[in-house]
């Protein structure tokens, strides 16, 4: 489930964690006034450890196989 952010006419900005056929909230939590849902660029892409490419598509870190070229 996503992560929406919103804002009231006050100022006030705040996360709802909701399923993506919810409905928008509609009232800010700390004055109550009418709010409106925020576009936001999303989590990101995140890539962690030693990367996909050395450990899937190289073998023996970067040297071609004898074997296959004889």
């Amino acid at each position: 489930m996503p992560t929406y952010d919103y804002r009231c006419p006050k100022g006030h900005e705040f996360e709802e964690f909701q399923n993506i056929n919810a409905e928008p909230v509609a009232n800010c939590p700390t004055c109550g006034e009418k709010a409106s849902r925020i576009i936001g660029s999303g989590g990101g892409l995140m890539f962690k450890g030693s990367g996909f490419y050395i450990t899937d598509y190289k073998n023996n870190n970067g040297k071609k196989d004898s074997k296959k070229s004889e």
